[in-house]
């Protein structure tokens, strides 16, 4: 009798792209990021017109994948958020705690640059959207938590102190220095070292 090989199960037929679920995806992707294009150009309330033409989409296209302009807010505050707890879930790098907080320091100076026409868009749709209010709330209270991390007690304990170093570290300083006062960059990580260089003199 001849024996033969164990039994090869037959290739499994190869599944076929659905050809509509890929232009809708396409489609969701150009959308987002026109969405994200008009914010960095300084929109911060872009119509849905504005986001159809530069995605090259239709208008109906727009409101078929995101319903109404609540839903493209949704999603700018969606991927707000999502960048801020990136960053607070990053370990910072130091044997003290003063190197880390100098690695903090770091990173959300280059950090809030990139995020900071999201913030201040963020910021003119709070009035009229839960949902944007509620993600600005979570943000805060997560950088607030990563801050309180790096802390020595004689920082964390001291009410006053904390909340100035979690000012001098937020991303609405940042705004201010750099818009308002129309600092560069580094100008403004300066700033922001001194102030919290003046509130942590003195602490081992």
């Amino acid at each position: 009798m001849t024996t033969t090989g164990p039994l090869e199960a037959p290739p499994a037929p190869t599944a076929r792209p659905d050809g509509r679920r890929l232009r809708t995806e396409d489609s969701r992707r150009r959308v987002i990021e026109a969405l994200a294009d008009c914010v960095r150009a300084g929109d911060f309330d872009p119509s849905a017109e504005a986001v159809a033409q530069r995605a090259g989409v239709g208008l109906r296209t727009v409101f078929r994948l995101f319903k109404d302009k609540e839903g493209l807010i949704r999603q700018m505050s969606g991927a707000q958020l999502s960048g801020f707890l990136a960053l607070a879930a990053t370990p910072l790098e130091g044997e003290t705690w003063r190197e880390r907080l100098d690695d903090l320091m770091a990173r959300r100076a280059k950090a809030f640059e990139e995020m900071m026409p999201f913030r201040r868009a963020g910021l003119v749709h709070a009035h009229a959207s839960a949902f944007v209010r509620s993600n600005n709330s979570t943000m805060q209270q997560t950088l607030r938590r990563a801050l309180m991390g790096v802390l020595p007690a004689a920082l964390a304990d001291d009410r006053e102190a904390f909340d100035g170093l979690d000012m001098a570290l937020s991303i609405d300083i940042w705004i201010r220095l750099r818009i308002e006062q129309g600092l560069e960059p580094d100008e403004t990580r300066r700033v922001v070292r001194r102030i919290v260089e003046a509130l942590t003199a003195g602490v081992a």
